[in-house]
């Protein structure tokens, strides 16, 4: 029984899956400053990084559209599954729902699932690995979606900025609020809620001690976390993704931790210094 996991470019690829045909990354589109920037193998997060700096404006993303989903779809795999960003972040759940319905018109029968993270980045990762570990097992259409919606309700999404621009930039965060949190070197540590929308969790002054914050909650809301495997994304930080990774090792038993760079769209949100993780 053959499948096919699409997952959009908010979500890290493992290496092992950037020329496997049971993966496909659909790319979002980005803009800075005007300039269209496409999230696939030919993203530059040093440029990217550069141009969001030195532009006033919050980068902006757009999702890919229902054609682009419906030609992923259109395949010989039997069974065919859809990871998107969080529907509260993006548009890309809904234009995969709409890509899965327009082939179907064409060619029905198909079995397709389209899964909303409410996550984003390796949140992304960790359900397609889900996904994968389903497969392999023999597990029929129905049952994978059963058992990856129930680890999708179980899971949890956290992040670290070092740099509050994009906040302030989009208007989360007023300039006045963004120029003391930075004077005063506050770092805000996110979440996210049930329904997959952001949510601030805890502060702390520093990154270092922002991210034992973070390492608390993770370990406060972590059950039988000796059965997860854990992943960790960063932005131009790897040193930082690691130190977290031992910071976590030393607090709770888990079955694996995996560290990713952040790709296009999760480099927009996390922003130069940002930490990801999801459990």
């Amino acid at each position: 029984m053959s499948y096919k996991i699409i997952i959009d470019s908010c979500g890290e690829l493992l290496e092992e899956w950037k020329n496997n045909e049971y993966f496909e990354s659909v790319a979002l589109t980005l803009n800075v400053g005007g300039e269209n920037i496409i999230d696939d193998e030919t993203f530059d997060q040093a440029d990217f990084l550069k141009k969001v700096a030195a532009c006033p404006e919050c980068p902006k993303s757009a999702c890919p559209s229902p054609e682009r989903y419906m030609r992923a779809f259109d395949c010989e795999a039997d069974h065919i599954y859809a990871v998107t960003l969080s529907a509260e972040l993006s548009g890309s759940y809904n234009s995969a729902v709409l890509g899965s319905n327009l082939l179907n018109e064409e060619k029905p029968g198909r079995q397709i699932h389209v899964f909303n993270s409410r996550s984003a980045s390796v949140g992304q990762t960790l359900i397609a690995m889900k996904i994968q570990e389903c497969e392999e097992a023999g597990y029929s259409f129905e049952k994978v979606i059963e058992t990856v919606d129930a680890y999708i309700a179980g899971q949890h999404t956290f992040f670290v900025l070092d740099n509050l621009e994009t906040l302030r930039k989009n208007g989360r965060l007023s300039k006045a609020k963004a120029l003391v949190a930075s004077a005063l070197k506050i770092k805000p540590v996110m979440g996210s809620t049930d329904e997959g929308s952001i949510c601030q969790l805890d502060q702390a002054r520093g990154m270092n001690k922002a991210l034992v914050k973070m390492a608390e909650q993770i370990v406060a809301k972590t059950q039988n976390s000796e059965t997860k495997t854990l992943a960790i994304s960063h932005c131009n930080c790897h040193e930082r993704a690691v130190l977290l990774r031992n910071a976590l090792q030393e607090r709770m038993n888990v079955k694996d931790i995996v560290i990713l760079d952040t790709a296009g769209v999760s480099s927009m949100y996390a922003n130069d210094g940002g930490v990801i993780v999801a459990v």
